[in-house]
């Protein structure tokens, strides 16, 4: 991205003669003089490496998002660092257009020879308001008018437009007046830029840059400056931007000018893991926890075209995360009719749940599903290009340190919410402090779900962290379809029954332990268990001597002691069928991590038990137990007797689902002011 008014001062007097000429000369010198500076600048700029700092609200008009633009404006100094720039911003919209102002004479010639065939369309003339100067007491036109009604053309066409506003002769960093007048007549804004890399410093009155190949670099791109006509200091306010842009720039010891070690490590050995990566795909595809048709999503690839217009990408890794995500996709709709959204998942299960959710919502329409790519930088890279997000939010604990770096160095705003962080995830990312530092300082917000989340993610450098809440508080009742939910209280009629539901590896055991405690006193009594992962269906169904499976659309017989009911997104007709209810995960046992969401059952008025591992939803668990909604039942024998006390008294078990239900909603109205938020972050 080269700007405007090079000065023969700011190159060394052998160069200039070289690529002056001489009368007579073959022009070949002069072709191969340019393809050498052109060779040298790019080999120098694309073995830097380059770190971008983006104001967000700069990021769309650097990329011409909705047709937007600005002018940018750098100082004299770093002109020849700028491409760097213009290679970061075009892979990301490629029908933007860049035009430069160049001097109207034989340097600016050689400037437009250097940079065209990096797509980069050069202007003749110049932005002085003064449009003569003095040339040994002859007036010469410098091209100015027409300079400028060419600029105001290709601003209105969209394009960006770069000057340097403090050339071509200086005084270095002083802003000339041309860049404030195009300015207020196009009513486009600055957006001020400063830059630094391993380079040496030319004598010439603007000190220029030289970059040096195989350094690091810094681009730092401050807030966008829209000027009004009465503005007197407006000289003055886009000099002070571009110093501190540049002061910004060069603020970092070189050692820092680039990611941490700690980064750079982890990019590499996501890299160098790649393969291996595949292999592990290979295997989850093996064992149906991925899908044969859609496998290549997973390492950035996708057969589907971006929508036209404002996208935003949400990433929610399994049904829980999808489940808390779906209020606020339904007010990012409402808010903004024209707006798409990117939904990733990381799971098989929650991909089919957000599709079934989508189909029967009148939002559905704009909703796009992918697999989320693993954490590899080229994987990561490769899905961004395609999707373009204008911005980007993770839910929960899905903290991958490539993929928010990668969405930093695209410019892309990105936020954090219903952030969780555990004590365990603490301890972790504790050994990892400046990774997990920098990881942090990248998220334009994080909406914690508690404040011992928010506690726990500040100690670990995380910035603009706030508590406005869990999305789960403020989810909408599970739904599910009137006419099934009639069919199942059929089938359940007559006999006593109660749900254990999500349960994981080893807690079916328990179940069945618990079952035969109560049969003595419950004869007839039907244990239906709805496993987290319905491909678990059939082995648990061998296990508890072939029990029937709704998958499989036995329904249970008289004689039944357990219906596995292994379907996917039917917990609303359970809870709602089945008001006796233990939730899974909780139970000692290895792999176990901490309960699932007490809130969904307790919202349609089921009386509930959980296991004493409750740490992944220890602020609701705890809410619930305040109000005696829950009870926590360490073994099969405590099981048993919770279920045997409902059972036996249906007044008492009216009155714990009352309680639950009382307990469990609280702050609908989070979702749409996240929802703002987000939207926030994409505002022209």
């Amino acid at each position: 991205m080269l700007p405007p008014g090079h000065d023969t001062s700011s190159r060394p007097p052998m160069l200039k003669r070289l690529l002056a000429g001489r009368p007579g000369r073959a022009p070949a010198f002069r072709v191969l003089a340019i393809a050498a500076l052109r060779s040298y600048l790019g080999f120098a700029l694309r073995t830097t490496r380059w770190t971008f700092d983006i104001h967000p609200d700069a990021a769309p008009l650097l990329t011409g998002r909705d047709g937007r633009t600005a002018l940018v404006a750098f100082w004299h100094e770093t002109l020849v660092l700028t491409p760097a720039l213009w290679w970061w911003a075009r892979p990301q919209n490629p029908s933007l257009r860049l035009h430069v102002l160049i001097s109207r004479n034989r340097d600016g010639q050689m400037i437009t020879d250097i940079v065209a065939p990096w797509g980069i369309a050069a202007i003749a003339g110049s932005t002085d308001r003064k449009d003569k100067s003095r040339n040994g007491g002859r007036k010469e036109s410098k091209g100015g008018a027409t300079a400028l009604r060419r600029l105001l053309d290709c601003l209105r066409a969209g394009s960006l437009v770069v000057i340097t506003p403090d050339g071509p002769r200086g005084p270095r960093r002083q802003v000339q007046p041309g860049l404030v007048g195009l300015a207020r007549l196009s009513g486009t804004p600055v957006v001020p830029v400063g830059a630094a890399c391993r380079a040496r410093r030319l004598g010439s009155w603007d000190r220029m840059l030289i970059p040096l190949p195989f350094g690091r670099g810094r681009m730092v791109c401050g807030a966008p400056i829209t000027l009004t006509s009465d503005d007197g200091t407006a000289a003055e306010r886009i000099g002070q931007a571009i110093d501190a842009a540049t002061a910004a720039a060069h603020a970092l010891p070189s050692a820092r000018l680039s990611r941490p070690l700690l980064s750079h490590a982890w990019a590499l050995l996501a890299t160098a893991l790649a393969p291996a990566l595949t292999l592990l795909l290979r295997r989850r595809l093996a064992i149906g926890k991925e899908r044969r048709d859609r496998l290549r999503e997973r390492m950035g690839f996708t057969a589907r075209p971006r929508s036209p217009g404002r996208l935003i990408w949400l990433h929610a890794a399994s049904v829980g995360e999808s489940l808390s995500i779906l209020p606020v996709i339904e007010r990012l709709a409402a808010r903004d009719p024209a707006l798409h959204v990117l939904v990733t998942t990381a799971t098989v299960t929650a991909a089919a749940l957000l599709d079934q959710r989508s189909q029967a919502a009148p939002w559905g329409g704009r909703v796009i599903h992918q697999f989320v790519p693993l954490d590899v930088p080229r994987w990561l890279g490769r899905f961004l290009r395609h999707w373009r997000p204008d911005a980007a939010a993770l839910t929960e604990s899905e903290l991958w340190p490539n993929l928010v770096e990668s969405c930093a160095r695209a410019a892309i705003p990105i936020a954090l919410l219903n952030a969780r962080m555990s004590d365990r995830a603490q301890a972790g990312w504790r050994r990892a402090p400046a990774l997990a530092q920098r990881m942090f300082g990248h998220f334009a917000f994080i909406a914690a779900r508690s404040e011992s989340d928010a506690a726990r993610l500040r100690a670990l450098g995380a910035g603009s962290v706030d508590v406005p809440g869990d999305l789960k508080n403020a989810a909408a009742p599970l739904p599910c379809d009137p006419a099934g939910l009639d069919r199942l209280r059929r089938q359940l009629a007559g006999r006593p029954v109660w749900l254990a539901a999500s349960t994981h590896a080893g807690e079916e055991e328990q179940i069945a332990q618990a079952d035969q405690l109560l049969r003595a006193r419950h004869p007839g009594l039907l244990t239906l268990i709805v496993p987290r992962h319905p491909e678990r269906g059939a082995e648990i169904a061998s296990r508890l001597g072939n029990a029937p499976r709704r998958a499989a659309g036995t329904p249970p017989g008289p004689a039944d002691r357990f219906w596995i009911c292994d379907t996917l997104g039917e917990l609303g007709l359970f809870y709602r069928a089945v008001p006796i209810v233990f939730l899974g995960n909780s139970l000692p046992g290895p792999g176990r991590r901490g309960g699932h969401n007490p809130l969904e059952p307790a919202r349609l008025g089921a009386a509930l038990a959980t296991g004493p591992l409750t740490g992944n939803f220890a602020d609701a668990f705890a809410r619930l137990g305040a109000a005696d909604a829950v009870a926590i039942t360490p073994d099969p024998a405590a099981l048993a007797g919770w279920v045997d006390a409902l059972l036996s008294d249906p007044t008492r078990q009216d009155a714990a689902a009352r309680r639950a239900r009382d307990a469990a909603t609280i702050d609908p109205d989070l979702p749409d002011r996240l929802a703002a938020r987000l939207l926030a972050l994409i505002a022209p």
